[in-house]
């Protein structure tokens, strides 16, 4: 078999296996690892190249989720070597980069062989530490497109850096219950989110107690605090919580949640504590700017009358339907709009508008609803069948009568989703129409 420029390329990274530095390959227009040598392998609990294969270099070697915002592939040259100092907290350590661009078959590689300049393991030389770590997280987090991305970022790059096996964030609801919104878990610990979703706040007194003085809270074993503080205890020993630390979020002087590690080295727990409460003020601000992007997708995608999507949240859902999903459209008219704004004013037709989506979001709650114009509501069911469509028809008729909120309907089903949703939502607003019209046939006739 020929030989390629690849084949020979590969020969000479080869020639590194057993070499002293660490040395990485990655393709840098798809940032596919192609070669680690036996210390880089190492160092990152790899066991042999098959391993390397698919993985991306920025999840190997920066622990992140996305492609790093200060990434130098499109500094590299063919022929020279461009150097940069970093330092690496998936292993510890402080390296001296020495990066060029290879070509081969049409690919472009970066090759880059690191030089280890400091090696502190993951929490030695404290204070030189901080600045690094706190500096290396925040410029990972940042790289992330949405504020969401920069939370999960962060929660996963404090998590690996601390040796812990959970980082996650606690947000306070106004119901008096604190939730657990963002996790991050080790190789093989069981997610615990979903069952802290709704935790009293009362649990946690004494945390906040701290929390209100500006302090952390440290629990080096949990048994110790079996008798002080049995409710927390209750909380922590079925998650299989040995020791923990977590720091208070406070936004405008006032604690608006906690976040913290759990089961990491004790005798550094004083000290990560110290680092949470630096990096406390960087968490702030992102759930600041995700709470300003959500409130603008809000105004965005929800009528802000009744709470349900509005004309462009149906353009995105209908966007997403699957063919091979049945579908049913339930096209709504609220009958009397008109005459409620003109005998009783523009608040009693608000009123009427919201009872109306109300009887639909009691029957259709989990499926997509929305007002598409003035007096009009459209109810999207993707997977539902055909009986539970006229069956839920009927529960909005009986609805309507209690809720004083009379609509028109109009319906349509189809075994799945190929036909044109276009033409789905007119044929449902034509039936819509014909019951419209009798309804007002019928009250001439009463009158």
């Amino acid at each position: 078999m020929e030989k390629t420029a690849f084949d020979e390329i590969r020969k000479i990274w080869e020639f590194y296996e057993e070499l002293n530095e660490i040395v990485y390959v990655s393709d840098v227009d798809s940032h596919e690892l192609v070669y680690m040598n036996r210390l880089a392998r190492e160092l990152h609990g790899l066991q042999s190249l098959e391993e390397v294969k698919g993985k991306k270099c920025y999840e190997v070697i920066s622990g992140s989720l996305m492609p790093c915002a200060a990434c130098s592939n499109e500094k590299l040259e063919q022929g020279s070597f461009w150097e940069e100092v970093c330092y690496r907290p998936v292993i510890g350590k402080k390296l001296l980069l020495k990066n060029t661009l290879m070509e081969a078959d049409g690919r472009r590689y970066r090759f880059e062989l690191a030089v280890n300049i400091g090696d502190w393991g993951r929490l030695g030389k404290e204070y030189e530490q901080n600045e690094v770590m706190i500096n290396e997280g925040l410029r990972i987090a940042l790289s992330a497109p949405t504020p969401e991305q920069s939370i999960e970022v962060l929660m996963e790059y404090i998590g690996q850096f601390f040796n812990s096996e959970r980082a996650y964030i606690f947000e306070d609801m106004e119901n008096g219950t604190c939730k657990n919104t963002y996790e991050w878990c080790a190789n093989g610990v069981e997610p615990q989110k979903e069952n802290l979703q709704a935790v009293p706040v009362e649990v946690v007194s004494l945390w906040y107690q701290r929390f209100a003085n500006g302090e952390s809270v440290i629990i080096g074993n949990v048994e110790n605090i079996r008798e002080t503080d049995p409710d927390v205890y209750e909380y922590l020993k079925p998650q299989n919580i040995q020791s923990l630390v977590v720091s208070p979020i406070i936004s405008e002087k006032k604690i608006i949640g906690f976040y913290g590690v759990d089961n990491l080295p004790e005798k550094f727990l004083y000290h990560i504590a110290h680092m949470l409460q630096t990096l406390g003020y960087f968490l702030v601000s992102v759930l600041r700017r995700r709470n300003l992007v959500r409130r603008l997708e809000e105004m965005c995608f929800l009528d802000q009358l009744t709470g349900i999507g509005n004309r462009h949240a149906m353009n995105e859902a209908i966007a997403k339907i699957k063919p091979e999903k049945s579908i049913g459209l339930l096209y709504c008219d609220v009958m009397g709009l008109k005459r409620a704004n003109d005998t009783k004013g523009h608040g009693a037709g608000d009123e009427l508008l919201i009872r109306a989506s109300e009887c639909l979001e009691r029957e259709f709650g989990e499926y997509n609803l929305f007002r598409v114009g003035g007096d009009e509501f459209l109810v999207l069911c993707e997977g539902i069948s055909e009986e539970e469509l006229l069956k839920r028809v009927e529960l909005v008729r009986e609805d309507m009568k209690k809720s004083d909120a009379m609509m028109a309907l109009g319906f349509v089903w189809r075994a799945d989703g190929r036909q044109s949703p276009d033409a789905l939502i007119a044929e449902a607003d034509n039936r819509m129409y014909e019951e419209k019209m009798e309804w007002y046939m019928k009250k001439e006739k009463l009158l």
